[in-house]
């Protein structure tokens, strides 16, 4: 029996998977505006043969399984673990930033010395953002990844013409504190908890 051919929101859906690895329910509700979480869930039963789903606490969070990396001929493979909460917050960004079409994920800068990944680097409204999402890390690896920036922003705002804007994303108000703390001295910077984009 040949398969019907998927509608463009569902082809939708498969390629924002590929392009940000794991997307929850709502996350996919949110962007797509799918109506009730009835007609979500649907929707996303309908991919089934596409899509893993993994349950995080009151959270599905979905991304590609082998027919839909094949579908949208996708190679990385995603598999589930510890670092799909940090990818989750990483989208949340996206979603709370209006959802900027120039956008990229795991992005390496570096020059002669030293270099960082930034979590993702966007642009809006004319300026440039680096990304860092602090999830799991020890606040050590937090300090010593502001201090390789730094090191780096001189060059980055030559490249661009203008110092970047370093937004954290992390998980608590102590944790807050603690990051604000270690980027004073950058140019521009705005620290979040999930809790000021929800």
């Amino acid at each position: 029996m040949k398969k019907k051919p998927l509608s463009n929101r569902e082809e939708q859906i498969l390629l924002l998977l590929q392009k940000f690895d794991f997307l929850t329910r709502d996350q996919l509700n949110k962007y797509l505006r799918l109506g009730t979480i009835r007609n979500t869930n649907r929707v996303l039963n309908n991919l089934s043969e596409f899509l893993q789903c993994v349950r995080n606490g009151y959270q599905s969070i979905y991304y590609l399984n082998r027919e839909g990396r094949l579908y949208v001929g996708c190679e990385k493979i995603r598999k589930k673990g510890s670092h799909v909460e940090h990818t989750v917050m990483r989208n949340d960004m996206w979603l709370y930033q209006g959802c900027p079409s120039e956008w990229k994920n795991e992005l390496k800068i570096e020059n002669k010395n030293t270099f960082v990944i930034a979590d993702a680097m966007f642009n809006k409204d004319g300026f440039a953002y680096l990304l860092e999402v602090d999830h799991l890390q020890t606040m050590q690896e937090n300090r010593s990844k502001v201090s390789r920036y730094k090191e780096l922003m001189p060059n980055i705002a030559l490249q661009l013409g203008h110092y970047p804007v370093l937004l954290w994303m992390t998980t608590t108000e102590l944790r807050r504190k603690q990051l604000t703390e270690a980027c004073n001295g950058l140019p521009n910077f705005k620290v979040y908890t999930i809790d000021d984009i929800k």
